[in-house]
């Protein structure tokens, strides 16, 4: 990379890293207040319900980001097609939603949940069009002003979520923040200057239905990834056994959250401007650097939540299950971690059918491991999504090394082992501590090992 773009990514990362922290911070906020308000019950029905309009969230979207952040015409004028297009399938699939979820609620096994799933489609033209405001942002790696919209509409669907739980809103408290969240977003949008304007263009039309035609399939597979664990245990084991997933699940995603889809947010407009400037040749060296953060600082995080698994009880003895699924998602937050920065690269360098094939070979793998897995329960569930996502970091790198897009495999090696390293120096730390049962003891132990993990990593040197 040249200095001032390294300069420019540098500095979209440190600013999408605040947007993250504020607006994933707030949603750590949710997860704690659900866990101590709601049952077992009542957070598997929000959960299913958020699942099934995320997958909805995802189709209306399209692959905004990536044409937005790839086209070579007028910004502006694509941006008021894929408006149109989005919005316009955002509002189709809306009303489908609403007239469907009482049969899709019963067919996941939470009949109870039809009027969330109804509450919650509301909520998708919304965040069609705030997704195209945030991906023009996006492509200029100005995420300072995307702060306001993101992280602003975020902290205020939040408040609303965890208000409403604390004073007895029950499951519908979560899907009324969400909803606020998405209407917000846009408005905040506007305030900060980006408006886009409905339009068509038949050039642009052509040139996003190209790249959605390949693009868009791979990021329905991809939410699809993160939610088929789900809507296979509501359907098996009920919304009680969803419930004590969800909140291992959504503890273990939010290293990947704050750090993973960070550093790929930033790292794809990057990518893509090398393409675009005939430097190509410069992917495999950002790919490392991008690859060698992942690895240190999401590795970090997921020991920390892996060691501090057993303390979910302190949100109540109900919680104890979800410590052993929490460890198991911990190694599977890693792998997709590394999977994420990895496709932005295969994407960039315009092999995005590469790309779907390889999430297509996951989504495959990981239904079929589900499958066999499910009656075995949750902890088989989350080591099913581990083997599948681990199965597909092996593909990717196959892939990547026939496409002349790898790094020297001994310093992606290099690099394990030292988070490995740390790893285990920190497991041995935390067992000479011993297992601690208070909030206090919990955060000492925590700062402990996070002390231990940043020495390890930065005397090893696989952090430079």
């Amino acid at each position: 990379m040249t200095s001032l773009l390294g300069a420019r990514a540098t500095r979209g990362s440190l600013w999408l890293g605040l947007v993250n922290l504020l607006s994933k911070g707030s949603q750590i906020a949710v997860t704690l207040a659900l866990a101590a308000f709601l049952t077992e019950d009542g957070l598997g029905a929000v959960a299913l319900a958020v699942s099934v309009v995320n997958i909805g969230q995802v189709v209306q979207s399209m692959g905004v980001y990536d044409v937005l952040g790839r086209t070579a015409r007028d910004p502006a004028l694509v941006a008021g097609t894929v408006l149109t297009m989005s919005v316009g399938a955002a509002a189709v699939i809306a009303a489908a939603l609403v007239l469907a979820a009482g049969p899709v609620a019963t067919l996941l096994g939470a009949p109870d949940a039809a009027s969330l799933v109804r509450l919650a489609a509301l909520s998708l033209p919304f965040t069609a069009a705030g997704g195209v405001q945030l991906a023009l942002m996006h492509r200029e790696l100005d995420f300072r002003r995307r702060l306001v919209p993101d992280a602003g509409s975020a902290v205020l669907g939040a408040a609303v979520t965890v208000v409403l739980a604390a004073t007895g809103g029950g499951p519908v408290a979560l899907v009324i923040g969400l909803l606020c969240t998405a209407v917000t977003q846009p408005l905040l949008g506007v305030a900060v200057g980006v408006r886009p304007r409905p339009g068509w263009d038949r050039a642009a039309a052509r040139e996003a239905a190209g790249w959605i035609a390949i693009v868009g399939p791979g990021a329905v597979v991809a939410i699809l990834l993160v939610n088929v664990d789900y809507l296979a245990i509501g359907h098996v084991l009920g919304p009680a056994a969803v419930g004590v997933y969800a909140l291992a699940f959504r503890v273990a995603w939010v290293p990947y959250i704050m750090v993973a889809i960070v550093l790929a947010a930033v790292m794809f407009p990057v990518c893509a401007k090398l393409v675009r400037d005939g430097r190509a040749g410069d992917l495999p060296g950002v790919a490392a650097r991008f690859t060698r953060a992942t690895l240190v600082v999401t590795g970090g995080l997921y020991v920390l939540a892996a060691l501090l698994a057993d303390h979910l009880v302190l949100l109540g003895d109900r919680w104890a299950p979800a410590a052993p699924v929490l460890v198991v998602l911990c190694c599977y937050g890693l792998g997709i971690g590394v999977l994420q920065i990895w496709y932005q690269v295969v994407k960039a360098a315009g092999h995005a059918r590469r790309y779907l094939a390889l999430e297509v070979g996951h989504l495959v793998a990981l239904v079929a491991a589900v499958v066999v897995a499910v009656p075995y329960g949750m902890v088989a569930v989350a080591v099913a999504q581990a083997a599948a996502a681990w199965l597909v970091v092996g593909l990717t790198w196959w892939t990547m090394s026939r496409l002349a897009l790898t790094f020297p495999a001994r310093e992606l090696l290099r690099t394990a082992a030292g988070v490995l390293g740390a790893a285990a120096l920190c497991f041995g730390v935390a067992t000479l501590v011993g297992p601690t049962t208070t909030v206090l003891g919990t955060v000492v132990e925590g700062v402990l090992v996070a002390a231990v993990y940043t020495g390890t990593v930065l005397l090893s040197g696989v952090a430079r």
